[in-house]
């Protein structure tokens, strides 16, 4: 090699090693910036999790809301809407001219969700804007936006807000017909269907919709246009949901909505019937969707529509109207192949006790061992025995004596129901002192209404239990008490325990031994008892928001299995609500899951679960927040079981319908990507077997 390429070597060698330097610089910019980012949506979800007590809270979120990252702002505007504090509106609503549409979409759901600290005294404080203002925002940016999902979260949003004079809700109504007139997509007729539905039932008390307004929702509602069928059934259940809400639906909506392709839709269609009354068109749908029991086919329980929910819901109507005209098709029903089914109708025989084959069914059903005993049988016996209670009280009273000793504490918790119908003092009594605290509590409502105070010693002694829900039934038994000079050392000394074992899940006992004792005009021993807090959170529940957890966790699945069942899966919304999931993970992963039962099952409604007590008041100890966001409660939405505000203790349901009354009032942290009809599939009882977290692609 000569000189002078040795010279040129050298250069070469420089020029690569500058460009790798300035290459790694790069890198190492990149991941700084990286990690820096990170950490700043960790700090804005600490600040959320604390509920941002401090100005510095308040600050660090404010911040996030006005960076430059879209997603770090969009997380900084989701968390001052959680926030619930209508002062800090004008620190959102820069977000609606943000130039990504998913940060403006956020920005509306967040103005929507800060403005409910309006309906809280407490949050009616500080310098916080005007509604009018509120609105006049979300309008001036609606007459700009050009996104149709933009447009949609501020139909809704508009829909929502917590209005108290008649004008405020024309306002908002004619701005929702204005959209309506010009609207061309079904993104566009969906934010005006969610914005209606929402403004009737919030407001309909504050003011009727108008003629115009109800006539745009029965355009959506029952379309023109057939095309529309195919990917509107959402728009068509909303507006659906609205007309039954404000009783205006006639008879040609309900005939073309019970012939819907849509099984929610022809489920509404038995609603509005119900609502609607007797007419032609509405005994026609009731009737196509039972399966009329006066013809050959009624021998056949599978006649009638094909979809559960739509039969369950014919059922109710029926019921609605009054007499005993339900009778027939609740005997017909109450052989349905569908568990849900039977059972809704097994519980309306209790109003036909004219009908000896309603009794002559009920009895049968009380009287079959074979099915009682069989796994996951107990349900229709325990049914059945409620129902004969009430329809026939001397079968109903030999019927409870066959069941009272049952094996399944399920079947022994209906018949504590059943006794208290009969005012069966010596079975409540028995039952009172059940092994299961779930039996007692059902006992214990049932001889509060039936002994009252002859049967404080019974109330007493049940203040001494572990079970939260006993606690609280034996309490509220208590008010009132002649017997306060025993009643209330018992009353302060359950308080005192429950205080010092320190489980924010204990609020409601705690609650209800506070109001007791003021009520008698005593106090608790400690601060957080009688006449203290006894609503405040003992445990602070915290989250560890490191980063790495968070990128284990960026798109997680969930497989749960239900004890003879089968399993379905979800997908778990880690963006949406990252503390939940957190605390969902980590309680699934340690086991916390395994074993727990769905206790409860509502037909057209939703399933609850995962209670170590099996029942509303026993869960994880230490309350979660809530994570309210723009994901609707749509059928198979997976959220968080509350009783107000931030007292979340783990327990989950799964909506089994469309719940949009549930929208923006219940954390989702997840929503059922397969096996759904394993979810329907679900009865009062079955047992989570397992749950495993999936993460990865």
């Amino acid at each position: 090699m000569n000189r002078h390429e040795a010279t040129k070597t050298r250069r070469s060698i420089a020029l690569l090693c500058a460009f790798v330097s300035s290459w790694l610089v790069l890198v190492v910019a990149n991941q700084v910036a990286a990690q820096s980012l990170a950490a700043t949506r960790v700090n804005i979800l600490q600040a959320e999790d604390r509920r941002a007590p401090t100005p510095n809270d308040v600050a660090i979120i404010r911040a996030g809301a006005r960076s430059a990252d879209p997603q770090t702002a969009r997380i900084g505007l989701r968390a001052l809407g959680r926030l619930e504090r209508p002062a800090l509106i004008p620190d959102i609503a820069p977000g609606l001219r943000h130039s990504a549409p998913e940060n403006r979409a956020e920005a509306a759901t967040a103005i929507g969700q800060a403005a409910q600290g309006w309906k809280r005294d407490h949050a009616k404080t500080g310098a916080a804007p005007t509604l009018d203002f509120v609105v006049t925002t979300l309008v001036g940016r609606l007459r700009v936006e050009a996104e149709p999902d933009v447009r949609a979260a501020i139909c809704e949003t508009l829909g929502r807000l917590p209005y108290t004079a008649a004008a405020q809700v024309e306002n908002a109504e004619r701005t929702l017909l204005d959209v309506a007139d010009q609207a061309e997509s079904v993104t566009d007729r969906l934010g005006v269907a969610k914005g209606f539905e929402a403004l009737v039932r919030i407001s309909r008390t504050i003011r009727p919709p108008s003629d115009a307004a109800v006539a745009a929702l029965r355009g959506l509602a029952a379309p023109k246009n057939t095309g529309d069928l195919a990917t509107g059934a959402r728009v068509r259940r909303l507006a659906l949901e609205a007309l039954v809400t404000a009783g205006v639906s006639d008879d040609e909506l309900i005939t073309a909505a019970s012939k819907d392709p849509d099984a929610q839709v022809r489920r509404l269609a038995m609603r509005a019937a119900a609502v609607r009354g007797r007419s032609a068109a509405t005994d026609a749908a009731i009737a196509a969707a039972l399966g009329n029991p006066l013809s050959p086919a009624a021998s056949d329980p599978s006649a009638g529509d094909e979809s559960p929910i739509v039969r369950v819901e014919a059922l109710r109507a029926l019921k609605a109207r009054g007499g005993d005209e339900a009778c027939p098709a609740s005997i017909l029903r109450a052989l349905d192949r569908e568990p849900s089914v039977a059972l809704v109708a097994l519980d309306q025989l209790s109003a036909c006790g004219a009908s000896p084959v309603a009794l002559a069914v009920l009895e049968h059903i009380v009287g079959d061992r074979q099915a009682l005993n069989a796994p996951r049988g107990w349900h229709r016996a325990a049914h059945a025995l409620v129902a004969l209670a009430a329809a026939s009280p001397e079968r109903g009273q030999d019927a409870l004596q066959q069941l009272i000793g049952a094996q399944p504490w399920q079947v022994r918790m209906y018949a504590a129901r059943a006794a208290a119908t009969l005012k069966d003092r010596a079975a409540l009594d028995r039952l009172a002192n059940d092994e299961s605290d779930n039996v007692r509590e059902a006992a214990i409502a049932g001889l509060k209404a039936v002994a009252g105070h002859d049967a404080d010693e019974v109330y007493i002694a049940a203040l001494s239990r572990s079970g939260y829900q006993v606690v609280r039934a034996a309490a509220a038994a208590l008010e009132g008490t002649p017997r306060a000079d025993v009643a209330t050392p018992a009353l302060k000394t359950a308080l005192d325990r429950l205080v010092s074992e320190g489980r924010d899940n204990s609020h409601d006992a705690r609650a209800a031994i506070a109001k007791t004792l003021a009520v008698d005009g005593t106090r608790g021993s400690n601060g957080n008892g009688g006449g203290g807090e006894p609503g405040r959170s003992l445990q602070r529940s915290t989250n560890d928001f490191s980063v790495e957890e968070l990128r284990r966790l960026a798109s997680p699945r969930a497989r749960i299995t239900i004890r003879d069942v089968g399993m379905f899966e979800i997908a778990l919304f880690t963006t949406q609500a990252p503390a939940t999931v957190l605390r969902f993970v980590r309680l699934a992963e340690s086991g916390y899951y395994n074993g727990l039962t769905f206790h409860r099952v509502v037909p057209n409604f939703v399933i609850q679960g995962g209670s170590p007590g099996a029942n509303e008041y026993i869960g994880d100890a230490a309350f979660m927040r809530d994570e309210l966001g723009s994901w609707p409660h749509v059928r198979g939405t997976v959220g968080i079981s509350t009783r107000g505000r931030d007292t979340g203790d783990a327990q989950i349901f799964v909506d089994l319908v469309d719940n949009p009354r549930l929208d923006h009032d219940y954390t989702v942290f997840a929503q059922v990507l397969n096996g759904i009809d394993i979810v329907d599939r679900v009865l009062e009882g079955d047992v989570i077997e397992k749950i495993e977290i999936v993460t990865g692609s």
